[in-house]
């Protein structure tokens, strides 16, 4: 479990195929200056949004493995670069944001992304199945950043990014047509089963 205040930014410096027959991925990330001391073998790590288990340790970089699966259901985790990074919770921890999961729910696409002063407007399509999830002034995950909507219309909202989370995360070099994990809150997640029980297609 996660908080969406992301730690650090690290990179993956590599991407190795695994000889395991699945097409499963090993990658390697820098860490940047998320501390490692307290990492061990087995311990998860939400990479952009991505709850992955820490396979290896190097110094400052760790290696994740992934699947097909996970690579054809989220982004930025298919080639080097950037990736938003947090350690997972323990139970004394602050929840700065909000509870996060690190499963992904879907891939979004970045609308807009204007400057409004120091701050910056990020409109974001999500898949049409989210839609219902997703509410004004609500809780959301995008690139595993915890963030508050603005406006929701249809499938469509707006949240605004002040300068320490454009900072902080790679959100400053996101542009139209960027691809953004997206995780919806787990309340809405639960409310809707019960609302639906016999729903196959619930989250």
């Amino acid at each position: 479990m996660f908080s969406g205040i992301v730690a650090a930014v690290g990179r993956i410096t590599q991407l190795t195929p695994r000889n395991d027959g699945a097409g499963t991925q090993r990658l390697t990330v820098d860490a940047g200056s998320l501390g490692l001391d307290d990492v061990a073998v087995g311990d998860s790590i939400a990479c952009s949004g991505v709850c992955l288990t820490v396979v290896e340790r190097h110094g400052n970089s760790f290696c994740v493995d992934i699947s097909p699966e996970s690579l054809s259901c989220t982004a930025g985790l298919d080639a080097p670069g950037e990736i938003n990074l947090e350690k997972a919770l323990c139970l004394a921890d602050r929840l700065g944001g909000h509870l996060v999961s690190g499963h992904v729910d879907g891939v979004g696409e970045v609308l807009r992304f204007e400057a409004v002063g120091d701050n910056r407007l990020l409109e974001i399509r999500a898949p049409q199945a989210l839609a219902k999830y997703i509410a004004r002034k609500g809780s959301i995950t995008v690139d595993g950043v915890s963030l508050t909507t603005n406006s929701v219309a249809g499938a469509t909202f707006t949240i605004n990014l002040i300068p320490h989370t454009l900072e902080a995360t790679t959100m400053a070099k996101y542009q139209p047509g960027s691809r953004v994990n997206l995780e919806i809150d787990l309340i809405a997640r639960y409310v809707e089963r019960m609302l639906n029980p016999n729903d196959s297609e619930a989250a």
